[in-house]
């Protein structure tokens, strides 16, 4: 791991680029899908959960293709399809048959498109505060891929992002602002939700009958008051995974794994080794 960045890890080649990922821990392997946010890494959204699974599971947390350290191949087409690749081209590469699936946000469209296409791949899925259904674009979810890189809007959105805005620190304003102004971040950032972004909503949602033919063990969370992305889309979820469960936390915005974090991990914990 760099010194300097902890964001930087793990390399391996999947298909025509290297994916950058974390790797911590050992047990039964744990796949983390970060969200959709600008200055987006695996690391800023999973890096808390590490110290606290890594002696049950092994935690893998990769940067998808257009975000954080993973190479950018020239001319990129972003889409549902290609990430899919990715994580596929991700699990082959570490010889992981079978894995638990957390996607976060943008990611847990990702898990669910997984679970639809490959679902021999996933023994349990979770899904927090996720996307993959459709939904009235929210105020939150549009400042967020709207984003232009400044310190004031980066502010603004790590305050949509949380219930309890003392999570919203200066530091992490300031990390998170500095890692959207990494050469290449913005650009491929804005490329990837361009207006109208109601059809990057719809982009990103299955088609109801095939989440409704999704086997798995399923664990769905989802804070209370969440602004960027609607309770509702949890509630229609739960409603159409027939093997599905439902927490959501009270007190809580976006970021469930962040202003929750032990409780999170007690309650995904137990899912998977229930």
């Amino acid at each position: 791991m760099s010194e300097q960045r902890p964001e930087i890890a793990n390399t391996v080649q999947t298909g025509k680029f290297k994916t950058n990922y974390h790797d911590v821990g050992s047990g039964y392997p744990v796949v983390l899908l970060h969200g959709s946010g600008p200055g987006v890494t695996a690391w800023a959204n999973w890096n808390k959960l590490f110290p606290l699974w890594k002696e049950e599971f092994r935690v893998l947390a990769p940067d998808m293709m257009g975000f954080g350290f993973t190479e950018r191949p020239k001319n990129p087409v972003f889409s549902m399809n290609n990430w899919v690749r990715q994580t596929i081209d991700f699990l082959d590469a570490l010889h992981i048959e079978k894995c638990n699936l957390v996607g976060n946000s943008f990611g847990g469209a990702l898990a669910l498109s997984m679970a639809i296409k490959y679902p021999q791949r996933i023994n349990k899925l979770v899904l927090m505060g996720s996307m993959g259904v459709s939904f009235p674009i929210t105020y939150g979810l549009d400042r967020v891929w709207g984003y232009t890189p400044s310190f004031a809007n980066m502010e603004e959105l790590l305050e949509l992002f949380t219930y309890d805005h003392s999570f919203a620190t200066e530091e992490l304003i300031k990390t998170r602002y500095e890692s959207s102004m990494q050469p290449g971040f913005q650009e491929s950032f804005s490329a990837m939700f361009p207006a109208p972004r109601q059809q990057g909503v719809e982009g990103m949602a299955g088609n109801e009958h095939y989440i409704r033919g999704i086997p798995h063990e399923t664990l769905v969370i989802h804070g209370r008051e969440d602004r960027v992305i609607p309770l509702e889309n949890s509630l229609k979820l739960v409603q159409m995974i027939v093997n599905a469960q439902l927490h959501v936390f009270g007190k809580c915005g976006h970021w469930t794994q962040i202003e929750h974090t032990e409780e999170f991990a007690q309650l995904v914990g137990s899912f998977f080794k229930r």
